[in-house]
């Protein structure tokens, strides 16, 4: 299945009778230049591929409606302002289709910037970011402030219904101190947590409400722990897959800045299985920054979610094509990044 163009988008927007939300943008139209209706396309080939993206589009509503769909959405697709705008269109149509969507967001540009604006330094060990008292006062000031109310009411804005919450909230993300490393050679992170408890109760009542919980990775030590009060900065896809994996959610897509999983030739691999992905770390195609991207995803798999998603979002309206394109199988575009299943 092709990436859907825009005018394709407009379908599924009429479905839900939410047109409104997808006047195609350049962005997206130039993304699909070779799908859009050219004046020396047939009537009969317009009308099939019409039909086509249509029976697709209502085969992956019916065998996706009231199901829960997670989202971690960051990079690109959210410090791109157009990327930002349909992103949050896309949720809020997938809400109007039936979907249950949960969005939980990172936010390291922007925390960077903000540290270096206040002049508070930070580290990176391992790909984790050493947290100290005053860099999680920091991220949580900007991914609990106002990077999350951009996204909660960019989705209403959208036309749908969304809550801006942190990890701390209700005790949403009850965490325990993460350390680096292995071993004897621990790294001290910091404040870093590691999710060991979801409030599902407060998710799913929200859910039911019509309302889309937008969750930025800021959590809190357990209930009676000493460290109970303790604020913990949580990686965003470390947060997204054991959110998605408590739910049970039937999708969990990862937004990121890459095409998916590459082959040695640089090869998109569409699909994966957990045992492929660990074969192909020992054989060192999957190597680097790739490791932990393709962890949380089978972590997530693990949990019990049908399918977890390494999607490029620097795609216009990513998030709506590979929900919506893979049809009934619920596979993706086959375009858009890697699917990863038991």
């Amino acid at each position: 299945m092709k990436l859907f163009s825009a005018s394709t988008i407009l379908l599924a927007a009429s479905i839900c009778g939410t047109s409104h939300a997808f006047a195609p943008s350049i962005a997206s139209t130039s993304l699909h230049h070779k799908s859009a209706i050219s004046t020396s396309s047939s009537p009969t080939s317009l009308s099939s591929s019409f039909a086509e993206n249509a029976i697709t589009i209502a085969s992956a509503i019916s065998s996706l409606k009231g199901q829960t769909v997670v989202v971690k959405y960051g990079g690109n697709a959210m410090t791109t302002p157009e990327l930002a705008s349909l992103f949050c269109q896309d949720v809020a149509t997938l809400q109007k289709l039936g979907l249950r969507i949960v969005v939980v967001h990172g936010g390291g540009p922007m925390i960077n910037a903000m540290l270096e604006k206040v002049g508070v330094e930070s580290r990176f060990e391992g790909g984790m970011r050493v947290s100290t008292e005053e860099v999680v006062d920091v991220a949580a000031m900007v991914l609990s402030g106002t990077v999350n109310k951009n996204i909660s009411s960019g989705i209403s804005q959208a036309g749908g219904r969304a809550l801006g919450l942190s990890g701390r909230d209700d005790a949403l993300l009850q965490c325990e101190k993460l350390w680096g490393g292995s071993g004897d050679d621990k790294i001290d992170l910091g404040n870093v947590g590691q999710v060991k408890v979801v409030n599902t109760d407060l998710i799913n009542q929200l859910l039911d409400a019509g309302i889309s919980p937008v969750i930025a990775p800021i959590g809190m030590g357990c209930k009676g722990q000493e460290d109970e009060s303790v604020v913990y900065n949580i990686n965003a896809d470390v947060a997204a897959g054991r959110i998605a994996g408590e739910l049970k959610a039937a999708r969990v897509l990862f937004l990121t800045d890459i095409a998916g999983v590459l082959d040695k030739e640089m090869k998109l691999l569409k699909s994966l299985s957990c045992d492929d992905i660990d074969n192909l770390i020992g054989d060192e195609t999957i190597t680097g920054g790739m490791i932990p991207k393709v962890t949380y995803a089978t972590d997530a798999v693990k949990l019990g979610v049908q399918g977890a998603f390494i999607t490029d979002g620097r795609v216009p309206h990513a998030l709506l094509n590979e929900i919506l394109a893979g049809g009934e199988d619920g596979l993706g575009s086959g375009e858009g990044g890697t699917v990863v299943t038991l």
